[in-house]
């Protein structure tokens, strides 16, 4: 069994989901669909499903919390997007992860 830390650390999961093949880094572009960073084609949400999520607190700030989204495209591109959560969420990213299909663990499309 893995030490707690080793696993909550957002570091330790990124490497983790790279060994799996969720190797892509992605971000919301300006026309409001989702790219790899360095990389024109872009996929909109219907195109996107989230299949896991994990959601991390500041060990001395509770206010500092972060959300990282595991994501497949329908082409088969693997990958991750992260945004703070709760007040300093990027409404960006909020509004167009809320659209995406959710595989994984019931993501609370209220947040």
């Amino acid at each position: 069994m893995q030490d707690k830390q080793e696993l909550t650390s957002m570091v330790n999961i990124l490497n983790k989901l790279r060994t799996e093949g969720y190797s892509a880094e992605f971000k919301i572009t300006d026309d409001g669909t989702m790219c790899k960073i360095n990389d024109k084609e872009s996929f909109r949400p219907d195109q996107l499903r989230i299949v896991d999520f994990y959601r991390f607190e500041g060990e001395s700030n509770p206010d500092d919390m972060a959300i990282l989204y595991v994501v497949e495209a329908e082409n088969g591109q693997k990958g991750t997007i992260s945004d703070a959560y709760g007040t300093y969420s990027d409404a960006t990213i909020e509004n167009f992860m809320r659209q995406v299909e959710d595989l994984g663990k019931n993501l609370d499309k209220h947040i």
